[in-house]
């Protein structure tokens, strides 16, 4: 059984779901058995898609050249499947065909990664195209006003709610009421992991409630399970595929342990300039990644699972390190540096979308 993933050169017709057991079985998209998700990191010397130089809106923390990072090879890989090739993003075509459409990330740091990405890779396509870029609370929106194209990100790290009661900020596992201001656009991008791990500090909230039973802590992969479940039922009961195209992101991994990638003399992903060269990861699956599959065999309607977890594994030296918004003092393993990761992350969301 398997989770719907866009996985071809090519894409054809609109998989057809058939219920078993209570799970549903997905006919994936395919061109000639090709999986766009399977491959390895080739060097290429005409990437990157754009100088970072040129998008002038990137965040200080993705933008490792500028805070100084010494080196650029890790620039310079491009993802080749096993048994096809990845079309090269074309900015311009992509706003031509999205004309008039808007776009929503929804998540946390990770979305706003990729929709950086996005937005710079359009940018550079059109440079002199007019563009607006508002900000109002947890909401970004970059408009390409030649186009009527927005593509707007939406930060929210758990995708259910965390309010505050008297008791203090409590992470509702079945509650979504902010999944209001998501309805009415032609796409949307969930992603929800980063924060699920942090305690102490870093924690935003004080305790767990489902249903009526409150709770300090609890394993944090089964919150997480819980969570995306009730993020499952919001889907089906709330949009309209005919209307709505829904993806979710996959899980973007973090490298702070060197015996995932064979290297036990490594700490974190500091001073790494290369890839892990193949197509296997040798830390195996991310456990997140397998709670969402199991979450997406379940769901009703068409969410299409953008599986970026192992090339981005095998990617270890696309981090901004030192390079990012902590320098020296906050080694960051986590986000990815632009241009960069997100970048093929976003040329397989394209190819997705174009050719269906």
């Amino acid at each position: 059984m398997e989770v719907p993933s866009i996985s071809a050169a090519m894409l054809l017709l609109l998989s057809l779901l058939n219920q078993v057991n209570g799970e549903y079985e997905v006919d994936v998209f395919k061109t000639n058995g090709c999986d766009l998700f399977g491959g390895s990191w080739v060097y290429d010397d005409s990437y990157p898609l754009y100088d970072p130089k040129e998008c002038p809106f990137i965040e200080k923390e993705f933008d490792c050249q500028r805070n100084g990072r010494p080196d650029g090879a890790y620039l310079k890989y491009r993802w080749q499947p096993s048994t096809c090739r990845l079309p090269r993003f074309d900015g311009g075509d992509f706003l031509r065909r999205f004309r008039g459409k808007r776009i929503m990330f929804v998540g946390d740091s990770l979305s706003l990664n990729q929709w950086q990405s996005l937005t710079c890779m359009l940018h550079t396509s059109v440079p002199h195209g007019s563009y607006t870029l508002v900000r109002t609370g947890d909401l970004s929106t970059f408009t390409f006003q030649d186009y009527n194209v927005s593509v707007m990100f939406s930060r929210n790290a758990f995708l259910v709610d965390v309010v505050s009661d008297k008791i203090g900020r409590v992470l509702k596992l079945d509650s979504i009421l902010n999944g209001k201001s998501w309805k009415g656009f032609d796409m949307l991008i969930f992603n929800t992991w980063h924060w699920w791990l942090h305690t102490g500090r870093k924690q935003p909230w004080d305790y767990i409630e489902e249903g009526n039973a409150i709770y300090g802590d609890m394993d944090r992969l089964v919150a997480y399970e819980k969570a995306l479940n009730t993020w499952a039922k919001w889907v089906d009961s709330n949009l309209d595929p005919t209307r709505t195209k829904v993806f979710f992101q996959g899980v973007s991994p973090d490298h702070n342990n060197g015996n995932d990638w064979a290297d036990p003399k490594r700490k974190n992903c500091k001073d790494e300039s290369k890839p892990v060269f193949g197509p296997k990861y040798p830390g195996g699956p991310h456990p997140a990644e397998e709670v969402v599959e199991r979450v997406l065999r379940k769901i009703k309607k068409p969410v299409y699972l953008l599986d970026i977890t192992t090339l981005s594994q095998l990617r270890k030296d696309g981090h901004p390190s030192v390079y990012g918004h902590g320098g020296h003092l906050d080694t960051d393993c986590s986000h990815w540096c632009l241009a960069g990761v997100p970048d093929t992350w976003n040329q397989l969301l394209s190819a997705a979308l174009i050719q269906n």
